[in-house]
């Protein structure tokens, strides 16, 4: 049987029961060890000098295969193009996208050089999963240093409207790279038809739709396969954490404080792309049009830091700090603080236990790959006396979620109205929603995301030997 070889830009410290991780993290490890198999990439750490060396560990079944970074390749491969070109201009930031040449150059060197670290660790008939925007030019150098096994790739995150995407300079480049992998793995069919037209409109290719759902892409001299995966969750087991944390010292502290007031629920990342600022203000919009709220209702945002040494980042705390304050300044009361802003990690069951005892999940990006949070929030519910999701539009998991209620947090009173509706919700009409999302997430959870990638990857035929090379992908400079 073939091994699965998982390859993103950084592999997790997950441990269970340890602090949350991301999206990423959360659905490649559920994924992989189940499967068994190995798990590749940057190990977190930076070196000041040195050749990195490979660290291999085994964990069950699952192998991981870690490597440091130098700092100027940190600096360049994710602090830079990664961070400061890419994730901004993904969620239709242009406006803080930030491009230097050298970042690109170094992100082409960095993504060479750790395919070269992993070919020496490959079977012939294992199958390579490439995850995530740091990767997109992981299966060109593969395929430039002579491996022909089957490559796909998912992006987590959106992919934008070509005329978002031209504002990244070298943008030819990197469409050109993702068509040397076999199957490319997109969140939702929006993404899909993004990456489709500009693959039509600006690389002159072509794209046809198959009977097996795949959409069929001809560009740059490649042919490859394309579709939509959104990724899930195990809705039952995180119903099983959140209860086994009802009776546990946070919730307890939680509801002790509260007086029996209701509590909406935010947790994110500190991140610009997750509109916590409009969030914030519609939450003081809602204090002000419906004045009965007022020392019922309490808003706790939970936001852990992330890539703090970006400046972009750094902005957002300090806007957060600044609404929150000035928020509760204007309308605390005694007893009474209408927002918690809490700037650090809990652990996965702690969270899903608050999901559990709060009253609205508000969940608003101003744009995301699919959001997670929105589905572990909607299975930690009591089905009986169920929490209601408000869900950004631009969220994936609105495709899905349909139970929620969906708004555009751009529309200040409009998320406001949505806290209205969803604090007085009647029992009746939460119970239903819930029960249809939730039977949503159980047909779609993490398995059978990656089990249907997984198929579509294996139907797709090895790369000839030469294939690349007729191609004309070359090999890339590799760090020093």
């Amino acid at each position: 049987m073939s091994r699965l070889i998982i390859v993103s830009n950084r592999v997790a410290p997950i441990s269970e029961g340890g602090p949350a991780a991301g999206g990423l993290a959360v659905g490649v490890y559920d994924a992989l060890k189940e499967t068994g198999g190995m798990w590749f990439g940057w190990s977190g750490d930076v070196l000041s000098s040195g050749q990195p060396q490979i660290a291999v560990e085994e964990r069950g079944p699952v192998t991981f295969a870690t490597i440091g970074l130098l700092r100027r390749d940190y600096d360049q491969y994710y602090r830079g193009f990664s961070n400061a070109t890419l994730w901004p201009a993904f969620h239709y930031r242009a406006d803080l996208v930030q491009y230097d040449r050298h970042d690109f150059e170094g992100y082409r060197r960095v993504n060479a050089w750790l395919a070269q670290q992993l070919v020496p660790l490959l079977r012939d008939d294992d199958v390579i999963w490439v995850h995530d925007y740091h990767l997109i030019p992981f299966a060109q150098a593969l395929r430039a240093a002579g491996v022909h096994n089957r490559i796909g790739f998912f992006l987590h995150i959106p992919f934008p409207a070509s005329q978002v995407l031209l504002a990244v300079p070298p943008h030819r480049e990197l469409v050109e790279a993702l068509c040397s992998f076999d199957l490319l793995g997109f969140q939702t069919k929006p993404d899909l038809r993004a990456f489709c037209d500009y693959i039509v409109n600006e690389a002159g290719g072509s794209v046809e739709r198959l009977d097996d759902g795949l959409t069929r892409i001809d560009a740059f001299g490649q042919t490859l396969r394309a579709g939509d995966y959104p990724i899930g969750v195990y809705p039952d087991e995180i119903a099983e954490l959140a209860k086994a944390g009802e009776r546990g010292k946070p919730v307890r502290t939680l509801k002790a404080t509260l007086h029996g007031r209701k509590v909406i629920m935010s947790v994110d990342r500190l991140d610009y792309s997750k509109g916590l600022v409009e969030r914030f203000r519609a939450f003081e919009r809602l204090l002000d049009q419906a004045p009965s709220q007022r020392n019922r209702v309490s808003f706790v945002q939970i936001a852990p830091p992330t890539r703090a040494d970006l400046h972009a980042y750094q902005d957002i705390r300090l806007r957060l700090e600044a609404e929150s304050g000035r928020i509760n300044g204007r309308f605390a009361e005694l007893d009474w603080t209408p927002i918690w802003y809490i700037h650090r990690q809990y652990e996965r069951a702690v969270l899903a236990a608050l999901f559990r005892a709060s009253h609205v999940g508000y969940v608003t990006p101003l744009r995301d790959g699919m959001n997670l949070v929105a589905k572990e929030y909607v299975s930690a519910q009591d089905p009986d006396d169920p929490g209601v999701l408000v869900l950004s539009c631009f969220a994936g998991a609105a495709q899905e979620l349909t139970g929620a209620l969906i708004v555009n947090p751009f529309d200040t009173d409009g998320m406001a109205d949505a806290l209205a509706v969803a604090l007085a919700m009647p029992v009746a009409e939460r119970q239903a929603r819930h029960r249809d999302m939730l039977a949503q997430l159980r047909q779609n959870n993490v398995s059978v995301w990656r089990d249907r990638f997984m198929r579509d990857l294996s139907r797709v035929g090895k790369r000839e030997a030469g294939a690349s090379a007729a191609a004309g992908v070359v090999p890339m400079p590799l760090a020093d």
